[in-house]
């Protein structure tokens, strides 16, 4: 980890498991409500390389899905790719209590309760993506395929613009 960058639970979870990562603090607006967009915009970023992590309810169970936020996820394809009937975003505080961390801050590694994940397969068409780091302001480089794997998650084509 570099110096000066935020220790987290998802930077801890990615030192722990030897998984490199480089970390990328920007200055986080209060006034910012779409995050990913922030960040791309504050790390001078293409939006197809930034993914955001949004917390599901897939037929009553929580799951994470981690998509473009240049996209929109698709619901139905978050819920078929867990063998799922239907999908909806989970209540903001109950994202935030399962996994640790605050809404814009949502980190797809390191999360209190491990949720099934799903990735969608664009991620795999670069050689890094940029995820939450944990908190607002502050995102990780990462592998996509070491992002799977860390999170145990599937892939499929679950965004849409």
């Amino acid at each position: 980890m570099t110096a000066g960058s935020p220790s987290t639970p998802a930077t801890l979870a990615l030192e722990r498991a030897g998984i490199p990562f480089t970390p990328h603090v920007y200055e986080h607006h209060e006034t910012a409500t779409n995050f990913g967009e922030e960040a791309a915009a504050a790390l001078g970023l293409r939006e197809d390389q930034v993914f955001k992590t949004l917390v599901v309810a897939v037929d009553g169970q929580l799951a994470v899905a981690v998509v473009p936020v240049a996209n929109r996820l698709d619901l139905k394809a978050i819920a078929a790719a867990l063998g799922g009937k239907k999908a909806t975003l989970a209540q903001p505080a109950l994202a935030e209590k399962r996994t640790g961390y605050v809404v814009g801050g949502i980190s797809p590694v390191g999360q209190k309760t491990r949720l099934r994940t799903v990735v969608d397969a664009s991620a795999l068409e670069h050689p890094a993506i940029f995820v939450s780091g944990g908190r607002r302001g502050f995102d990780i480089e990462v592998a996509p395929e070491d992002l799977v794997r860390i999170t145990e998650a599937s892939t499929a084509p679950i965004a849409r613009t």
